[in-house]
């Protein structure tokens, strides 16, 4: 069993991408070809924003973000330590201080009522990360920016599909940031990733910022990086957002099956218990993408040895909370997020992605729970 197929759906995109390959290959326009701007028009158009600026991978998305915002030395910028490293790395690489919040213990998400008390004369931002595939509570996290003047940058790099009270990830806040990593809902053949926004000034400086820091050939009014998405990305991407809805009704599929299956085996969701085998719990007026099916338990090693015994992977998303980490531990207090530690040490991500079969769920389910 694997844990992302990516296979399966080569299969079923395999000729369309292919012929969108093969017409890069005769335009011969690898960098900004058409197919990015054709690809900025349909993402921008999907999230419902004005704007869409395709980078090189998730980790710049937010890199450019924050450099459009002219975020740097000194500064801090409100986030969650429950999350893929690249959400600090990119603050802490422009010289400004990640300020770590903990968690919503249900949704994993950064807890908003956490949020005020850390707010300091030196904050600039907010950055929420939408974890595991469903949204933080996005409503309450903008209005705690605009009572302190704060933009927010929302980290969807888990998220890109799902929606938050009807509204679609991505288009949430000032900037929404996505990540195109292969193993993401919508993922391309190497690194991608895109900024959104309805902000004309800021799509402008988003853009100059992952081309050089450049307004129009050889003139560099600000610094920047070497950001863009490559056209043959931007051509498997195509191919994949022509299927992508349907893939995302899959995962919100899959990932009720397994919820249910767990818990008919004697699991509860994360809303009703802390201990035992627990369920993810999406919030309402959330849906979720499933970029992981994430369960807790009281004796992971345990679990994964099961597991490993009958042959099904699995992987811990994450183990160790940034403000653990030796690159960040100096920002924080290490035991001001207990949840976050929680969470790190009882979580347990399960195979998901889209075709993922009723027999394969069962299995998984029997050899978690120690059934089979």
């Amino acid at each position: 069993m694997q844990f992302i197929d990516l296979q399966t759906q080569r299969a079923r995109i395999e000729a369309d991408v292919d012929a969108r390959i093969r017409a890069v290959l005769a335009h011969g326009r690898y960098i900004m070809g058409p197919e990015v701007a054709e690809l900025e028009e349909q993402l921008a158009a999907s999230v419902g924003v004005g704007h869409c600026v395709a980078v090189s991978s998730g980790t710049d998305a937010l890199l450019v973000a924050l450099m459009a915002l002219d975020i740097g030395a000194g500064d801090e910028v409100i986030t969650t330590p429950f999350t893929f490293v690249a959400t600090a790395e990119v603050i802490a690489l422009l010289g400004a201080v990640p300020k770590f919040v903990d968690i919503d213990p249900v949704t994993y998400n950064i807890d908003p009522s956490l949020i005020e008390a850390a707010i300091g004369p030196r904050t600039r931002a907010i950055m929420p990360v939408a974890l595991y595939g469903q949204c933080a509570d996005m409503d309450a996290i903008n209005a705690i920016a605009a009572r302190h003047g704060l933009p927010v940058i929302e980290d969807a790099a888990q998220s890109f599909g799902a929606t938050f009270r009807g509204r679609r990830s991505g288009g949430l806040s000032t900037i929404g940031c996505t990540s195109f990593f292969p193993s993401k809902p919508l993922g391309c053949y190497g690194d991608g990733g895109a900024c959104f926004t309805d902000d004309d000034r800021l799509a402008t400086l988003m853009r100059q910022a992952m081309n050089h820091g450049q307004d129009k050939r050889y003139s560099h009014p600000r610094l920047g990086i070497n950001g863009r998405l490559d056209t043959l990305q931007a051509a498997v991407l195509l191919a994949k957002l022509a299927i992508f809805d349907d893939e995302v009704e899959r995962r919100a599929g899959v990932g009720a099956r397994y919820t249910a299956l767990l818990q008919a085996a004697g699991a509860r969701s994360l809303a009703e218990a802390r201990d035992g085998l627990l369920t993810p719990h999406i919030a309402d007026g959330n849906t979720s993408v499933f970029a992981q099916y994430t369960v807790q338990s009281d004796d992971r090693a345990a679990a994964i040895a099961r597991l490993d015994a009958a042959g099904i992977p699995s992987a811990v998303h994450y183990p160790i909370p940034l403000n653990r980490q030796g690159a960040y531990a100096h920002h924080c207090c290490p035991d001001c997020t207990p949840l976050a530690d929680r969470a790190a040490a009882r979580v347990l991500s399960l195979p998901m992605h889209p075709y993922l079969s009723a027999d394969d769920a069962e299995r998984v389910v029997a050899a978690l729970t120690g059934a089979d």
